[in-house]
């Protein structure tokens, strides 16, 4: 099986930066898709970006320009730099890892991130 641990998240004032990282452990190809998802108070969760074969990236048109997504293949981590961060970008970031091998979706646990003056 797989495990997602996040961490990076926390209180930002707008126009600050954050950087989220999972660290994943268990059978991982580096073929398979990460994603990044958020969830904000009220509203249902969406995708933010998505990183396949350690190389191939998309973003939401909310995020494209200010968010980064990477991966490091030797550790198993993937990261979400997040820049120019707007009130909006407050919610909670969940990690997801799309298994080629066990044919399942895996989930972090969430990070909190705030962004407010």
């Amino acid at each position: 099986q797989v495990q997602l641990v996040e961490s990076g998240g926390g209180l930002v004032q707008p126009g600050g930066s954050l950087r989220l990282s999972c660290a994943a452990s268990g059978t991982i190809f580096s073929r398979d898709t990460w994603g990044w998802y958020r969830q904000a108070p009220g509203e249902q969760r969406e995708l933010v970006a998505t990183i396949t074969n350690g190389v191939t990236q998309t973003y939401s048109e909310s995020v494209k320009g200010r968010f980064t997504i990477s991966k490091d293949n030797a550790k198993n981590t993937v990261y979400l730099q997040m820049n120019s961060l707007k009130p909006e970008d407050t919610a909670v970031y969940y990690c997801n890892y799309r298994s080629s091998y066990y044919v399942r979706d895996y989930w972090g646990q969430g990070t909190q991130v705030t962004v407010s003056s």
